[in-house]
């Protein structure tokens, strides 16, 4: 998904990229408004559905499934892609920050603003959220609510990282954000980074698990809202997360050896297989704070 597709300078324009990119934000003659969907509110002004016929809709789905490998692909169905049109007034003001921030940070490192795409998978009420008044300072856990010191977004080939994040909804569904992500000059970030919350130095401008070949993306508390520019919803169905065979389990956490013998009764030897590896894969991440 990284060579030779369609891409865009910034919000708004199409150009050919070289090496990674996706059709723009912006609406085109071959989308339509799609109401009634699960984002009601945000459908009414400032989302437009993509036509499966559409090139765009093709390239993300492409990258979309490559990142969640065969096996997982077979169990998986993207049910509907939303772009975001950034119509309204805070939309079109974080779209602007975002391009200035974008041109600054290519005169910074020299040219290249190094821009990636990734996922974010959460919740469907925080993808409104983030949609209506941009990603937030605070985050809700276990503990309750603290400082979010920075936003962590997979790489595009590792969508089933963000689909593990992503949280169901009351049909069904899994929604996750594909964003358009400032990296700039990265530096390694481990889960040993002592509360870091900003770079460790105003050379660097982002973080990332693998200099060489990052699964991770980090963005710092103060640049979420400069640095990441949301432009699509993907909505998925991803039965193999089920659990028990409904969408409103009594505890909203399941351990994976009690997961797996109800999985495996759904999916044959190959699919469980490719499972546990993404998921050990998965599991390693964030125990070692890369993720």
């Amino acid at each position: 998904m990284a060579n030779g597709i369609v891409g865009e300078d910034h919000p708004g324009s199409v150009t050919v990229a070289k090496d990674h990119g996706i059709p723009p934000a912006a609406p085109s003659e071959d989308d339509e408004i799609q109401s009634g969907y699960c984002f009601d509110v945000l459908l009414r002004n400032d989302l437009v559905k993509l036509q499966e016929s559409s090139a765009c809709y093709s390239v993300i789905t492409k990258g979309f499934f490559s990142g969640m490998g065969e096996d997982m692909s077979k169990n998986t169905k993207i049910v509907a892609i939303h772009k975001l049109s950034h119509s309204s007034f805070s939309a079109k003001a974080r779209a602007e920050t975002y391009q200035m921030w974008e041109k600054g940070v290519a005169q910074k490192c020299g040219g290249n603003a190094n821009v990636k795409y990734g996922w974010y998978g959460c919740s469907k009420e925080e993808i409104c959220e983030i949609v209506t008044h941009g990603f937030s300072w605070f985050t809700k856990t276990a503990a309750g609510i603290q400082n979010r010191r920075r936003i962590c977004l997979s790489a595009a080939k590792f969508s089933f990282d963000s689909v593990l994040c992503s949280k169901v909804d009351d049909s069904g569904l899994r929604h996750l954000l594909f964003c358009r992500v400032i990296m700039g000059k990265e530096e390694v970030v481990t889960g040993d980074c002592n509360g870091q919350f900003q770079p460790s130095s105003p050379e660097f401008d982002s973080g990332v698990d693998n200099l060489s070949d990052p699964r991770k993306y980090i963005i710092w508390s103060a640049y979420m809202n400069s640095h990441i520019f949301p432009a699509y919803i993907i909505s998925v169905q991803a039965p193999f997360l089920r659990v028990g065979g409904t969408f409103k389990p009594r505890s909203p956490w399941l351990s994976f050896t009690k997961l797996m013998p109800m999985l495996s009764r759904r999916l044959g030897p190959s699919e469980m297989a490719s499972l546990e590896k993404h998921y050990k894969d998965f599991q390693v991440s964030v125990l070692t704070g890369k993720f």
